[in-house]
């Protein structure tokens, strides 16, 4: 109870806001309580009045039950209003929040866990824990409202409370038991829903891939068996609540039997009044059924807020994935000058990928880096851009170490364009403003005509605001890269890195794409991992890597002479 008081106050902190919510929510359920423990006692005067024909007290209450009744719809409509009021609220900040989060987790730790992970907790377990303030509330107040009745009925016969207490007791300890066994299968089927969500989430965004690959039964066959896996986990954990419901329900029908024994006799005895033990015996469901209920679900919600507050939590207190760390120093001018000091780098702390290597480029120059397939040309930038912290070694921007740097000296400073850009389920507006809010139409369309794509936007029916789907499902390889080169020369950055940005361009529209870049030269640094060579030909330096190292340095002519692994690789393309 400890760890469930601590954890409301801290999720309170995301809507507090939204108290006064909660302050009409209680108002509204303290009238429903009143209204829960009158109503039974003044059913059973009215009963008692029709049947002694007494018609004027009969019409007086049953104006009163008519105006408890009013009462009962306003409390319900103040409460229902304000619930949900403070649920989408909370829900909506603690999201906010979350997803500022998320783009804070280091890419090793986004690398190593599936995208459902965060979905999950980023919709489901944000609406376990607003739910702790409106259904769990509810809950907590029924138990209140029970506790009254146990009250009236204390007053009116103790025989009859200390029977109700006993049977509260017992079936309430049934409800406990399983609530335990219910949530222990709950914890269980959670972590399969994220591995089916991430699957889903696969399945949505490389439905191209799997098509292409011709693994459609391959891909469902996974997904079907986790999805099998999740249900079955369901399945058992709903007939633990079936088992035990069935248990419950067939006791409260013998207990309630009991219960009208009882009566029979108090009122034989002349213990109890004819209306008395209509009253008591209305009370049976707020003692037999919504007091156990109450118990055993608001545990159970407790449970649900706590497990959902660790997945939640585990996110915005660092207690789970690691957070991007940066430096609070911040270069006002960049120039654009960045060094790589022995830097040794591993992906999975075996295999290094970047073995002390070493490197320098100056400001305003363009740069190019040629090597076999998993060379490490493709790391460099990503440590560049601080996506992975290096293992040792250093690497400076201006003559500062990167790690003493704030954010956005960094990446405000550097743009990637990679060989896959992810284009945003927007319009060609939009993807643009991302970078820059208040681009106009005007530099965006100056950006795509360099980068060769206006021609193909104006020939679309909704030009510049057509939307180009998930990832860009709409527009081809070459397309995607084009708009990602726009997107960059629309941000304007001193560092530009193309990561075999032009691999997927036809010769001409790769020679337009050239002549792009050679109108950056000298106002920009800029780094080219060629996929080409025709590429990087005319780049002030290019260096050769093989297994993490720079193997040799110089312009395209000098290489050529002095570097045989650079030349049979240039004479390997010239002979496709």
């Amino acid at each position: 109870m400890k760890e469930t008081i601590r954890n409301l106050k801290k999720v309170y902190e995301y809507g507090k806001e939204y108290k006064k919510c909660l302050i009409y929510e209680t108002i509204g359920s303290a009238f429903g309580i009143a209204i829960g423990i009158l109503l039974p006692i003044l059913a059973a005067k009215q009963i008692v009045y029709l049947t002694n024909n007494k018609w004027e007290q009969l019409i007086y209450m049953s104006v009163v039950i008519l105006i408890v009744g009013f009462i009962g719809a306003i409390k319900t409509v103040l409460i229902r209003k304000n619930t949900q009021k403070f649920t989408v609220g909370i829900t909506e900040k603690m999201q906010k929040q979350l997803g500022r989060e998320i783009l804070k987790i280091t890419q090793t730790d986004l690398d190593n866990n599936s995208t459902g992970t965060f979905v999950q907790r980023m919709t489901s377990d944000t609406d376990e824990l607003a739910t702790m303030f409106t259904t769990g509330y509810g809950r907590l107040i029924g138990l209140i409202s029970s506790l009254g009745t146990f009250i009236a009925i204390f007053v009116i016969n103790k025989i009859v409370f200390l029977y109700y207490v006993l049977v509260a007791i017992i079936l309430t300890r049934l409800h406990l038991s399983k609530a335990k066994e219910v949530n222990r299968k709950d914890k269980e089927k959670r972590l399969k829903q994220e591995r089916v969500s991430g699957l889903t989430t696969e399945l949505v965004r490389g439905t191209r891939d799997v098509k292409m690959l011709n693994a459609k039964d391959s891909f469902i066959k996974v997904l079907n068996e986790n999805i099998k896996e999740k249900n079955s986990l369901y399945l058992s954990m709903r007939n633990v609540d079936i088992s035990y419901n069935f248990f419950i329900d067939v006791l409260s029908e013998l207990f309630e039997f009991i219960l009208i024994i009882i009566f029979i006799y108090l009122i034989k005895d002349n213990v109890l009044t004819v209306a008395m033990a209509i009253a008591l015996y209305s009370y049976r469901n707020k003692v037999m059924s919504d007091f156990k209920s109450s118990v055993s679900s608001l545990l159970e919600e407790a449970h649900k807020f706590n497990l959902s507050f660790n997945r939640v939590f585990s996110i915005l207190d660092n207690k789970e994935f690691k957070k991007e760390k940066f430096g609070k120093n911040k270069i006002e001018n960049i120039k654009g000058d960045f060094e790589f000091k022995d830097v040794e780098f591993s992906y999975d702390n075996d295999v290094k990928v970047l073995d002390k290597l070493n490197f320098k480029v100056k400001a305003n120059t363009t740069v190019g880096f040629v090597g076999k397939s998993g060379a490490g040309k493709t790391t460099i930038f990503s440590l560049l851009c601080k996506m992975y912290d290096i293992d040792s070694g250093k690497i400076t921007i201006d003559g500062k170490d990167i790690n003493d740097l704030d954010e956005d000296s960094i990446r405000g400073n550097i743009t990637i364009i990679g060989q896959s850009p992810y284009i945003f389920n927007m319009s060609i507006v939009d993807n643009m403003k991302l970078v820059k809010e208040n681009v106009t139409l005007d530099e965006i369309k100056e950006a795509c005509k360099l980068a060769c794509l206006d021609d193909y936007i104006e020939s679309l029916p909704n030009k510049y605001d057509t939307v180009v789907g998930e990832g860009g499902v709409t527009l081809s390889g070459g397309q995607k890269q084009r708009l990602a080169i726009a997107r960059a020369l629309i941000q304007k950055t001193e560092i530009i890195l193309f990561d075999e940005a032009t691999s997927a361009l036809d010769n001409e529209t790769q020679s337009k794409i050239q002549d792009a870049i050679n109108n950056l030269k000298r106002d920009y640094t800029i780094l080219i991992i060629a996929h080409r060579f025709s590429t990087i030909l005319n780049c002030d330096e290019i260096f050769y890597m093989e297994s993490g190292k720079i193997i040799a340095s110089g312009s395209h002519k000098e290489l050529i002479k002095k570097c045989k692994e650079y030349k049979k690789l240039y004479e390997t393309e010239l002979e496709k």
